[in-house]
């Protein structure tokens, strides 16, 4: 084949990543967006040391538990409201998956071409940190969209993608859509080069006929070495997660956003040493079960939908 004939094949595979990414990630995110809103609400409660909740006059927290907190939802604001912020929230992941997918491929073939390899495991660590920072960064504004939209309740703050980006640019300027991302991409970095560096270690023996693999039939294996990269990554970064949604919801709403209690609070460091000092240790770590519960799932229909879309493309080409 020719250099041209071999540039084109290529620029083919560079597509049926990105679509192939922008897929699963609009299926993921579709199923576990339920569990998002109520990670987001656990994140938001605040528990004091000292002194109960006295937010609207009711002491203690107002969520306890996943089951619990989703029902109150339910109840409270009708099924709908357990999908609160799902418009913002696909636009973003269709984005991420397709931008985060396709940095990973890019860094992985750069980083093979280079003249000292490194092993395995660190060009997994680094192109997965790579693709998700440049990822988190340029889909960061509909992130912080889709915390804002799943964190008020009945009282409408924002009423359109639209209107609370005209509503944020107005009252906040243009800093205001990227509240947290310091503290996002902190997170993030880490949080992917762990995520595939263990995918990549699980994907062969899980999901290729070896070992465990010959028992997870119709490619499960994929979504069980997703499951468990997710989880180990996850709990690693996690009070870097809690800090980001704090730092979203900051503004001139603020105490309008539903069931909350939020302090002010300004920066990573400082919003890491108030939590601590008013909430202990444990503070850092509220909505990490619900979370785990999420990420589990998600990571393992992405990264299942995304090896089944790219054979499928790859099989029709």
């Amino acid at each position: 084949m020719s250099a041209g004939g071999e540039r084109l094949k290529d620029e083919g595979t560079k597509k049926q990543v990105v679509v192939a990414g922008g897929i699963a990630g609009l299926v993921s995110r579709f199923c576990v967006a339920p569990l998002d809103v109520v990670k987001i609400r656990l994140q938001l409660q605040i528990h004091s040391l000292s002194d109960p909740l006295s937010h609207h006059g009711i002491k203690g927290p107002i969520y306890k538990g996943t089951i619990r907190t989703m029902r109150s939802i339910a109840r409270e604001e009708g099924i709908s409201g357990l999908w609160k912020g799902n418009i913002s929230a696909e636009l973003m992941y269709v984005c991420y998956g397709g931008l985060q997918f396709a940095a990973y491929r890019t860094t992985n073939q750069f980083l093979e071409e280079l003249p000292h390899r490194l092993p395995q495991a660190a060009e997994s660590f680094v192109s997965g940190a790579v693709a998700g920072g440049i990822a988190t960064s340029c889909t960061y504004p509909l992130d912080l969209l889709r915390t804002r939209f799943a964190a008020q309740g009945n009282e409408r703050i924002y009423t359109s993608i639209l209107s609370s980006i005209r509503d944020i640019y107005r009252t906040e300027g243009p800093r205001g859509y990227f509240r947290g991302c310091s503290a996002a991409v902190a997170q993030i970095v880490p949080y992917m080069g762990l995520f595939f560096a263990t995918y990549e270690t699980l994907r062969l023996p899980l999901g290729g006929g070896q070992l465990l693999g010959a028992w997870l039939p119709f490619g499960s294996g994929d979504a069980a070495a997703g499951v468990l990269a997710s989880v180990i990554a996850k709990t690693g970064v996690f009070p870097l997660d809690l800090v980001r949604k704090r730092l979203q919801v900051q503004g001139p709403h603020r105490a309008r956003y539903v069931h909350t209690n939020i302090p002010e609070y300004q920066g990573v460091v400082r919003t890491i040493a108030v939590i601590l000092r008013t909430q202990g240790v444990r503070g850092l770590y509220r909505g990490l079960t619900v979370s785990l519960f999420k990420a589990a799932p998600a990571s393992a229909v992405t990264m299942w939908t995304y090896e089944r879309v790219l054979n499928l493309m790859r099989e029709m080409d």
